[in-house]
């Protein structure tokens, strides 16, 4: 928490440092808009002040104030993250940026007038994938999985602990480890800074950082030899005919992908290939919980065929 609160204006961080500690432990995102009152996430949901208390004002030379500090007062450093709309910062921590975009033929150069931010803070739930292990490993190996879900299900959250238990193993199961390759389009899984990545994805896991999905994967594929390919969030038609390639090449896969619904995938012509082949042996369906008395998710896990297998809540704040 030190290390994102020194981004922020002095008037933010005495809000932040007003909460309970279980508050600041389930902090999700910290959204500063130019103009507009500071707004805290927990659990998926705006956070209230207490009652005479009122949420600062985020102005626009304190806009221009964290986007110095984010380039070390060096702006030409944060040209590629200014390209890509978002910064890593150490310990994993992602900053969505926003603002006046600069395009030429079509294509984004860069954002100029950042003025506003969305500060992602990265909480690496280790252990989180353990329930699925049942489902996911079976006869000495990893099956294909593809992770469904809206945002802020925990996708990454899950797909990230998934990476971790297939690099380091399971010794008290009895799983070894295996080769992982991870593609981390977004330095959301690893977390890089520097290429040294943040979170704990065991001592058999190879990176590459802020490198396009379809890309990525032919590289690690081509280079690294893996024995399982980890990527967050595909979607495009280069992602399908990626995937393709490896799943063929007897390469198991796990990655992520937007949706609410199994039959939701079902309509993505990108994605809806990948299902009818019956490359990913299991789904694993998240949701999230909207009852006052339950904050978690919901975990669904579908066979090859779509059919349901089992449905758990694995609980985390």
């Amino acid at each position: 928490m030190k290390q994102i609160l020194s981004y922020l204006p002095e008037p933010m961080q005495q809000i932040i440092l007003r909460m309970t500690e279980t508050e600041r432990n389930a902090l999700e995102e910290i959204r500063c808009r130019t103009k507009c009152p500071l707004e805290l996430i927990i659990s998926g949901k705006r956070w209230m002040p207490p009652e005479g208390v009122t949420m600062p004002i985020f102005q626009k030379e304190q806009a221009r104030h964290m986007l110095q500090q984010l380039a070390k007062y060096s702006l030409y450093t944060l040209d590629e993250e200014l390209r890509r709309g978002y910064v890593t910062i150490p310990g994993g921590h992602r900053i969505g940026l926003a603002g006046h975009v600069i395009t030429e033929n079509g294509h984004v150069l860069r954002l100029r007038d950042v003025t506003f931010f969305n500060i992602r803070l990265a909480k690496q739930k280790v252990g989180a994938a353990l329930p699925l292990v049942p489902y996911l490993y079976q006869r000495n190996r990893w099956f294909s999985t593809l992770l469904i879900g809206a945002p802020q299900t925990g996708k990454t959250t899950m797909l990230r602990d998934l990476a971790r238990l297939v690099s380091e193993g399971i010794p008290d199961r009895y799983l070894p480890s295996r080769k992982t390759a991870i593609v981390d389009e977004r330095s959301e899984l690893a977390g890089c800074v520097d290429g040294v990545p943040q979170n704990r994805l065991g001592v058999r896991a190879d990176v590459m950082d802020a490198c396009p999905k379809a890309e990525g994967m032919m590289m690690m594929i081509r280079s690294m030899s893996p024995e399982v390919l980890i990527v967050d969030e595909i979607g495009g038609a280069e992602d399908t005919k990626a995937l393709l390639e490896a799943l063929n090449a007897g390469v198991a896969v796990m990655a992520s992908a937007h949706g609410f619904t199994f039959d939701q995938l079902l309509h993505r012509p990108s994605i809806r290939p990948l299902i009818e082949a019956q490359l990913f042996e299991r789904y694993v369906i998240l949701s999230r919980h909207n009852s006052a008395q339950k904050n978690g998710c919901r975990l669904t896990i579908l066979d090859r065929m779509g059919r349901k297998m089992s449905a758990t809540e694995e609980m985390w704040q």
